[in-house]
C-alpha cells in the first residue's frame, strides 16, 4: 500500500478506507509485539544496556506519523522505538542495533537510545531530555531557509517541560514561525516521579499561550484524536503559520526502564486500571464494523512472523568491528 496516498486525510473512522483502518491496527500491533519481544529478550539475558519501554502509548506514535509525509522528519526520546516503527523504520534493522550488531541502524554503536533512519525521515534520538525539540526546531529552520515544504515533529515526555530547552525551542520556533510540531506524550510520570510533584499546574497545553502558539490537549489512548490533532498541526505549520503544541494525555505500562522499581511510586492497581484501556483494544473496538476480526487475526499473525525474522536477523548478523569504534565521532 502506498503510504502516502493512504493518509492524506482522517478524521473518524467513518471517514477512513478499511486499507487505511488496517494499517492504523498493524502499526500499533506492530509496536506492541516489539516492545514485549525485546523486553523479553532483555529479561532473559540475551541484550544489555538501558531499554525503555513505551508500551501502552502506540496511538501517540501511529496517530502523529500517519499524518506525516514520508519525507517529513521526526525526532524523539530516549523511549522512541515506537516513533521509529511507526514512521517506517525496518524491523530488523532496529532489532541489530538493540543486539549491538554491525546490520543496525548504527552499526550496532548506538543501542536502544540512539537509533537513526535518515531515509526514512526518523533523524534520531536524543537521550537528552528535551533535546528532541532543539533537533525539530534546528530542522524546521532548515527547512524555511531553503523554501523547503517539509515539517519536523518532535516527540518529548511530559519531565521535557522543566528543561529550559524546552522552553527555547518553542519561543524560537514561535517568533520564526518555523514548521514545526511539538507533541509532548504525558504520561504522567516523570521518571519515578508523578507530574503534580514536579510541576503545580500538570497540564502542559495551556504553556502554549505564552508563545503566541496553538496548544491542543488530545486522548493519547485513542489514535484517531492524536492524528486529527497532528493532522491539523502539520497543514497549519506547513502552510507557514508556525508551530503548535499538542498535549497527548497517555500512560506508560511500564516503569521508567527495566531496572525500574516502579511499585514504590505507583500502586499495582493503578497499573491494572490504565492497561483496561488499552489503546490497541479500543481502536478494535472502534472499527469493529469495518474490519472483520479474521483481518485483524491475520494481520497479528503476519507481525509476529515479521518480528520472529527481525530477531533471527540480529542474531545472526555479525559483531561491529572494533576498527569503527571512533567513526562518526569528533
Amino acid at each position: 500500500m502506498n503510504r502516502e496516498s493512504a493518509f492524506q486525510t482522517s478524521t473518524d473512522p467513518g471517514g477512513l478506507t478499511d486499507s487505511r483502518l488496517s494499517e492504523v491496527f498493524r502499526l500499533m500491533y506492530t509496536i506492541r509485539r516489539f516492545e514485549v519481544t525485546t523486553e523479553r529478550a532483555h529479561l532473559d539475558g540475551e541484550l544489555y544496556g538501558p531499554f525503555h519501554s513505551s508500551m501502552g502509548q502506540e496511538a501517540v506514535s501511529v496517530g502523529a506519523c500517519i499524518a506525516l509525509r514520508p519525507d517529513d522528519v521526526v525526532t524523539s526520546t530516549h523511549r522512541g522505538h515506537g516513533h521509529a516503527i511507526a514512521k517506517g523504520a525496518d524491523l530488523g534493522r532496529i532489532c541489530a542495533e538493540l543486539w549491538g550488531r554491525s546490520t543496525g541502524y548504527c552499526q550496532g554503536k548506538g543501542g536502544s537510545m540512539h537509533i537513526v533512519s535518515m531515509e526514512h525521515g526518523f533523524v534520531g534520538q536524543s537521550p537528552i531530555i528535551g533535546g528532541s525539540g532543539l533537533l525539530a526546531t534546528g530542522a524546521a529552520l532548515a527547512f524555511d531557509l531553503t523554501k523547503d515544504s517539509r515539517v519536523a515533529v518532535a516527540f518529548m515526555g511530559d519531565g521535557a517541560v522543566g528543561q529550559g530547552v524546552f522552553h527555547e525551542s518553542l519561543n524560537l520556533a514561535a517568533i520564526w514561525r518555523l514548521p514545526v510540531v511539538f507533541i509532548v506524550e504525558n504520561n504522567g510520570f516523570a521518571h519515578s516521579f508523578r507530574a503534580e510533584q514536579m510541576q503545580l499546574n500538570p497540564d502542559i497545553a495551556p504553556r502554549a499561550e505564552g508563545y503566541g502558539i496553538p496548544g491542543v490537549v488530545v486522548d493519547g489512548m485513542n489514535v484517531l484524536d492524536v492524528h486529527e490533532a497532528t493532522r491539523t498541526a502539520v497543514d497549519r505549520a506547513r502552510r507557514g503559520d508556525g508551530p503548535t503544541l499538542i498535549e497527548a494525555k497517555c500512560y506508560r505500562w511500564r516503569g521508567h526502564n527495566l531496572g525500574d522499581a516502579e511499585h514504590l511510586y505507583r500502586a499495582r492497581e493503578e497499573v491494572e486500571k490504565a492497561r483496561r484501556d488499552d489503546p490497541i483494544e479500543r481502536f478494535k473496538q472502534a472499527v469493529a464494523d469495518r474490519i472483520p476480526e479474521r483481518t485483524l487475526a491475520a494481520i497479528e499473525a503476519k507481525v509476529d512472523g515479521e518480528i520472529e525474522a527481525a530477531v533471527r536477523f540480529a542474531g545472526a548478523s555479525p559483531p561491529p568491528d572494533p576498527g569503527i569504534a571512533l567513526e562518526g565521532s569528533f
